[in-house]
């Protein structure tokens, strides 16, 4: 039998509405400001995993995460406000991501079958009923990936931007105050969304312009599809290195379904290097580097013994020891997206979204754990 690694950690709830119809949340990202304050940004007030009505949705903590605010919907729009991502600037300064995006263009042919199986007939002809209602005029200028600022940690918003890439977690900020966001292009509509390369974007002026770079180059015998969620972290060195979720039909390429794909950059994004295998389960991911210098990468882990690993790496990616359990009590594959920030102990404290023992629609939870 494999020796499992397990990290001491705590647990606790951020947001867990398991009563009301519209408690299903999921997809969050943490970020930790220069006075303390945690905000957690989510996709939530939702029914399900899948469904019309997903809101973007911030709950915030003044004390290292013991309790939390209620959630506030801080944007909603008429299509699904999915995958959530919260970046602190310095200061008050903050923004948040995310993407909008239409469900029409899943529940199409066998797709609705597929929904159905998965969620049953009830919960899909009730999204065929809202949204029959759509009116292009008012969807079309919603889809995409957005952006909202923050001036004041969180307590009031500014007008949204629409960015050229999307990713669950959103942008980082560089050493040199701009930001780069290695995303999915999301500009036109879903197919370009599904169907296109990663790449980055990179902004100097806190998100309000982006100018596109280069593209992750797409791995032998595999779709550029196949590419989706990625998230980057700049080495001191200036190296930036990036990881991509990968999964579906890979048999070809030699890769594992629903696992990650690492890429670098030497030139600020302007070009990123052929991928390579992790090899190991476990996607999307998460990076940070700790101030002790190591490498901090967050995923969800949907094989039996579901929950939230870490992998390690202390040589800058060259090498990453995988698969430290946080927890591993997860109802089913539904749950995962953790993110990560560094407490001012030197402690960490990870957010993801995973199902509470009972209940049926998923919540959001922290873990607050120690580097082995």
């Amino acid at each position: 039998m494999l020796k499992r690694n397990y990290l001491t950690a705590e647990h606790g709830l951020v947001c867990h509405l398991p009563d009301d119809p519209f408690g299903y949340f999921a997809w969050p990202t943490v970020a930790r400001l220069d006075n303390g304050k945690l905000l957690v940004a989510s996709s939530g007030l939702r029914k399900q995993h899948n469904c019309p009505w997903g809101k973007t949705v911030l709950n915030t903590s003044s004390d290292d995460g013991l309790t939390w605010s209620a959630p506030e919907a801080i944007h909603d729009s008429v299509l699904d406000d999915r995958d959530a991502g919260v970046v602190s600037l310095g200061g008050d300064d903050v923004i948040v991501t995310w993407a909008s995006v239409d469900l029409r263009f899943d529940l199409v042919g066998n797709d609705i079958q597929l929904y159905e199986a998965e969620f049953g007939v009830d919960a899909v002809a009730t999204w065929m009923a809202f949204i029959a209602e759509y009116d292009d005029a008012e969807t079309k200028p919603a889809e995409g990936s957005w952006l909202l600022p923050s001036a004041d940690g969180g307590a009031s918003w500014g007008t949204k931007v629409k960015v050229p890439v999307y990713a669950p977690h959103g942008p980082i900020k560089l050493r040199d105050g701009d930001l780069l966001y290695l995303g999915k292009r999301y500009v036109v509509n879903r197919a370009e969304l599904d169907g296109g390369p990663v790449l980055s974007a990179r902004s100097s002026d806190n998100g309000r312009t982006w100018r596109e770079q280069g593209h992750v180059p797409t791995f032998p015998n595999m779709e550029a599809g196949r590419y989706t969620e990625p998230h980057v972290v700049e080495l001191p060195s200036g190296k930036l290195l990036g990881l991509v979720r990968v999964d579906g039909e890979l048999g070809k390429a030699g890769v594992l379904s629903f696992s990650m794909l690492q890429t670098e950059s030497v030139d600020g994004g302007e070009t990123w290097g052929m991928p390579v295998p992790l090899n190991f389960h476990g996607a999307p991911p998460h990076l940070l580097r700790h101030s002790s210098g190591a490498l901090i990468l967050v995923y969800g882990y949907r094989l039996v013994g579901f929950g939230q690993r870490v992998a390690f790496s202390y040589d800058e990616g060259v090498t990453w020891e995988a698969d430290w359990i946080v927890r591993d009590d997860g109802f089913d594959w539904d749950l995962g997206y953790p993110s990560t920030v560094e407490l001012a102990d030197g402690s960490l404290f990870s957010v993801y979204y995973q199902k509470v023992q009972g209940n049926h629609k998923a919540s959001l939870l922290w873990s607050r754990w120690q580097l082995p």
